[in-house]
């Protein structure tokens, strides 16, 4: 059998076919496809406004500038995260304070955020962790009594189902979604901001091409006049056509893909079940889940053997995350490890395996024989 990648984009001919159609119209950058994948994403996920960028991480950036958070503010964060859900509080002027997970799925514990919130306290952005839905009720709650704004840090999570709907459908201040080449649904890098506030849509549109009061599609048609105004500086984190081009045929293809995640998550639960080592994060392949990490946790058993031992049968895997408060940067800068007990504990055991749309059975069984090797054959501690 083949190596098996930790993951792999599912890219078919209608893809293929919708790049070309851009390359063969003469417009590459952002333009009509553009327009047409916010509003088909809008519409998706039943947001008000949506504009494409060229990553999350530029969706979150400028969903807190446009939200106003800046010097002298503190953002409340999860530790178990990217690092882009902590940096771009920093790119702003304000401080990340970070709060702890939740022992059974890793999401971010309201509990603790309500503990941490302080006099300058502006914002909560809540992660939801490997497609599962964050406690937004618990969040918004706490977030109404504190006036403050909630930006959902979606990159896992579409298409994840909360309160009846989709993530970035809600009543947050704003949603950040990526399409990077291992999401659920992909424009190879690229990502989306939804928001219910036309004057949040409004300005990082507008900030995400330079602060120019017209985008640049406007700007080159020949029936448009060609000048323009710069309102306030910006940056260059625009999606291009072809990049949209594939996430408008991604986004009509997002309930098979999601679903064959599914599936392989249901298969992996299957299969674990019987090892006692082995503790899959619960309902993985649940309908309302996206399934974008499928995420166990080893007890008692050494994770760097079980990763050579899977590597030497060419079988990729990954570790989702190392806590922000463990890495070099934010020690000193943020709380000590034992005032973040759960995502400190959680990171000694967790390993993701696995999992993209279209991974044949036959692979998602490889995964767990070997796995089954590696505990039983001298991974104890």
């Amino acid at each position: 059998m083949d190596n098996i990648a930790f993951a792999r984009p599912n890219i078919g001919p209608a893809e293929i076919d919708a790049v070309t159609a851009v390359l063969k119209s003469g417009w590459l950058t952002s333009g009509a496809k553009t327009r047409d994948f916010e509003q088909a994403f809008a519409d998706a996920v039943g947001a008000e406004h949506a504009v494409a960028l060229n990553s999350c991480t530029a969706a979150l950036h400028l969903a807190l500038i446009a939200l106003g958070i800046g010097d002298g503010d503190e953002v409340i964060v999860p530790t178990m995260t990217f690092a882009a859900t902590a940096e771009v509080v920093y790119a702003v002027g304000a401080t990340p304070v970070l709060a702890d997970s939740r022992p059974d799925d890793l999401t971010i514990d309201p509990k603790h955020v309500e503990s941490l919130i302080g006099e300058n306290t502006r914002a909560v952005i809540p992660m939801h962790y490997g497609g599962r839905a964050a406690a937004m009720k618990e969040i918004s709650e706490l977030a109404r009594l504190n006036d403050l704004a909630v930006v959902e840090d979606a990159a896992h999570s579409f298409p994840t189902m909360i309160d009846g709907g989709l993530v970035g459908g809600g009543d947050s201040d704003a949603a950040c979604f990526s399409f990077y080449a291992n999401k659920t649904i992909t424009t190879g890098e690229g990502g989306m901001l939804t928001t219910p506030h036309a004057e949040v849509a409004d300005r990082v549109r507008r900030l995400s091409l330079h602060g120019l009061s017209r985008d640049a599609w406007r700007r080159f048609d020949v029936r448009s006049p060609w000048d323009y105004d710069i309102t306030e500086p910006g940056w260059k984190y625009n999606l291009t056509d072809i990049a949209s081009a594939i996430g408008l045929v991604q986004l009509g293809r997002a309930d098979e893909l999601a679903e064959s995640r599914r599936r392989i998550a249901a298969r992996y639960d299957e299969r674990l079940e019987a090892l006692a080592e082995i503790a899959p994060l619960p309902d993985q392949g649940a309908r309302s889940h996206s399934a974008h990490l499928y995420v166990v946790r080893l007890r008692g058993i050494d994770r760097n053997s079980v990763i050579e031992h899977l590597g030497a049968a060419g079988i990729g895997t990954s570790v989702h995350y190392r806590p922000l408060h463990l890495h070099s940067f934010y020690v000193g800068k943020t709380q000590p490890p034992e005032a973040l007990p759960v995502a400190t504990k959680a990171f000694d055991e967790i390993l993701s395996l696995p999992n993209w749309a279209g991974m044949p059975e036959a692979m998602v069984d490889m995964v767990c024989d070997r796995l089954t090797e590696a505990v039983r054959g001298g991974g104890r501690q």
